[in-house]
């Protein structure tokens, strides 16, 4: 069984999950006996490891995914990249997180298994891989059988509201979904509560 949301949150001491705010706010410290949760001293390499696993669960990735990511912008670093940057670019450009983005799925999770179910068409195709990556221009859209779900029916009046990030478009009507990608992410427009140069750092030891 997987370890709760809000206790990864509090044994890594950040935010990671928007629903964890509060309890953060209550219990600022890692989860634990009570009398042995005062704040550790950390070393380098269990900083870099700390920042690292604060990335990766945000993403809701395994460690052999994440590191897979890191591992191919560290063969390329000879090529002019901004290393953060592009990490970033490829972890929001997963056809998953397009999804959570886009605010057809409450969690990055739930959108692993909504895509996994083949309820979505990239450019009126079906792919059902999460990790698809996604590029400027691409068309997403939802499968009549999708939008015949109770699930759905209960999302839209949230959906109708919701904001997508400025390199997202969505539109909505009663017979249709359509998502657009119409841009790329940028590191200072996802803000991810990780220092991510330490991360580098780590898998390149």
């Amino acid at each position: 069984m997987s370890e709760p949301k809000c206790k990864i949150c509090r044994r890594l001491g950040a935010v990671l999950f928007e629903k964890c705010k509060k309890i953060m706010t209550k219990k600022p410290y890692p989860p634990g006996e009570k009398g042995k949760r005062g704040p550790r001293g950390l070393s380098e390499y269990g900083r870099e490891l700390q920042e690292k696993q604060k990335l990766r669960n945000l993403y809701n990735l395994k460690e052999r995914q994440f590191k897979n990511y890191v591992k191919e912008i560290l063969e390329n670093k000879g090529r002019a990249v901004n290393a953060p940057d592009f990490l970033i670019k490829k972890l929001e450009m997963r056809f998953d997180n397009v999804i959570y983005r886009l605010g057809l799925a409450s969690t990055r999770k739930q959108a692993r298994q909504l895509v996994s179910h083949s309820h979505f068409l990239v450019n009126n195709k079906p792919v059902n891989i999460p990790s698809y990556q996604l590029k400027k221009g691409d068309k997403i859209s939802a499968r009549e059988k999708f939008l015949k779900t109770k699930f759905f029916q209960n999302i839209l009046p949230t959906l109708k509201k919701h904001q997508p990030p400025s390199w997202l478009k969505l539109s909505l009507d009663k017979q249709n979904i359509e998502g657009e990608v119409i841009g790329v992410p940028t590191l200072k427009e996802v803000a991810p509560p990780v220092e991510i140069s330490a991360i580098f750092e780590y898998y390149s030891r």
